[in-house]
């Protein structure tokens, strides 16, 4: 078995994950992660990011919700390049996916964006009809 992942929901799951660990190979890696973000923070995350993008610029120009993301991500701490597109016409994003974030950190994301939001007054559609 070259890859292999269990997402732990009881004993019989961390029994098999000790059995893998006890007989993989020297050298082999073994990686543990926190709960994985949720569909409804993702949803959430996308329509703050849509609703930002139709709202603000930065720097003078207009952005994609995928542009607001990246420039959200990196200013909560995770690592984000710009590396040159093959022809040379623009830079693409690299770094860290959101949909890598565990559950605390998604919330964390989307805190930082609420706050940065309402800092710079953006109505973000869930809250227009509260």
């Amino acid at each position: 078995m070259s890859r292999a992942l269990i997402t732990v929901n009881g004993k019989s799951d961390r029994e098999r994950a000790s059995a893998w660990a006890s007989q993989s190979p020297v050298g082999t890696r073994i990686e543990f992660k926190k709960p994985k973000r949720t569909i409804p923070q993702n949803d959430r995350m996308w329509a703050m990011l849509t609703d930002i993008a139709s709202q603000k610029e930065h720097a003078g120009r207009k952005y994609t919700p995928d542009q607001w993301k990246v420039l959200f991500m990196h200013a909560c701490g995770r690592e984000v390049q710009f590396i040159p597109a093959l022809d040379n016409s623009t830079f693409i994003p690299w770094g860290s996916s959101s949909s890598d974030l565990s559950k605390a950190e998604m919330s964390e994301l989307i805190d930082f964006m609420h706050a940065w939001g309402v800092e710079n007054g953006v109505r973000f559609h869930d809250e227009v009809a509260a």
